[in-house]
């Protein structure tokens, strides 16, 4: 029986290492210790690694944006790095296109080896691409029933993490604040939220959500007048949270003495306003290299009919600043 071929991938599995790791010390690349590159360049001789002929055409992916929420604009503009960064690294060349239009989508997906997907893309427009049988990977949530390869942030995960961590500080009135359309990964955090609150004696979790047009501070004087002001506000994006800062601060509350304020995203306001905005960090660079990697994967590889789709997921942080500290009874 012939030798099984030795690739990069059995030799990331052999040593421990990432096959991103493998891949830059076997090309002479920078991000790897020298001391690392020479276990590895050892490993594959001792091994008989035959390095691939190089490919007499360029690999060339094209990455397409659909962008509704301009809320999104920043994350969006570090997954675009990411994914430029990673592709320089690996030889890829990208094509970028902010498009709503299923026929420049189509046409687009054609000319490309490969499609990354970023944004809330409709039903029909993901359908359209499919059918091409052209290898594509989503940035964001996929319809539940969907076999697709995504890429996503630990949405639930951070939503119980923020929970714990007011909770940490001794808040026990903490409400979610979500404008309107609530899409899927701000639900996500919202039930993260909410499945740990309701865990917690003597804890109450509220919902204000409310349309763009009428405004936080219609919802806030509601909320106030169903009970008391909440201790603690978790936003579903840095936008709303500087939405809630202001309100507050108009309204004569202080922050955080009077009621702690947390958001989504670590945009770059959330680090200006005053008080500093504690937030949860969306890594959008390290989404785009995953998404790539994980694109590229699938160019190699074809999923077949009955496969599972694959999910990469990238875990997100708590960033602390101004804007929460422990309650202090009223």
């Amino acid at each position: 029986m012939a030798a099984a071929r030795v690739t990069i991938r059995s030799l990331a599995e052999e040593i421990g290492l990432s096959k991103y790791a493998v891949s830059r010390a076997l090309a002479g690349k920078s991000g790897v210790s020298e001391e690392t590159r020479n276990r590895i360049c050892s490993l594959a001789e001792s091994l008989g690694y035959s390095k691939p002929m190089p490919s007499s055409r360029t690999r060339e992916i094209a990455v397409a944006f659909f962008d509704l929420d301009r809320v999104n604009g920043e994350t969006h503009m570090q997954i675009q790095s990411g994914v430029q960064k990673e592709a320089e690294c690996l030889g890829v060349g990208v094509r970028m296109r902010w498009t709503h239009e299923i026929d420049t989508l189509t046409a687009l997906a054609r000319n490309c080896d490969g499609m990354l997907l970023i944004g809330h893309f409709e039903p029909a427009m993901i359908e359209a691409i499919a059918k091409l049988n052209v290898p594509f990977v989503q940035h964001g949530w996929a319809d539940p029933l969907q076999q697709i390869d995504t890429v996503l942030g630990t949405d639930r995960e951070a939503g119980d993490a923020v929970a714990h961590y007011l909770l940490g500080l001794g808040h026990r009135h903490i409400a979610y604040v979500c404008d309107l359309p609530f899409y899927r990964g701000r639900r996500e955090r919202f039930h993260g939220a909410r499945d740990a609150i309701d865990a917690v004696e003597n804890a109450r979790f509220d919902l204000i959500e409310f349309d763009p047009a009428d405004g936080f501070e219609t919802a806030l004087q509601h909320a106030v007048a169903a009970g008391s002001l909440p201790t603690a506000f978790f936003c579903a994006n840095d936008g709303l949270a500087l939405t809630v800062v202001s309100v507050l601060l108009a309204r004569g509350y202080r922050i955080p003495e009077d009621c702690a304020v947390v958001g989504f995203g670590d945009f770059i306001a959330a680090r200006q306003i005053s008080p500093a905005l504690t937030t949860v960090r969306v890594n959008g660079e390290a989404m785009g290299a995953a998404a790539l990697q994980l694109l590229l994967e699938r160019m190699a590889t074809p999923r077949r009919p009955q496969q599972p789709a694959r999910s990469v997921r990238v875990v997100l942080d708590i960033v602390e600043r101004r804007s929460s500290a422990a309650l202090i009874s009223r």
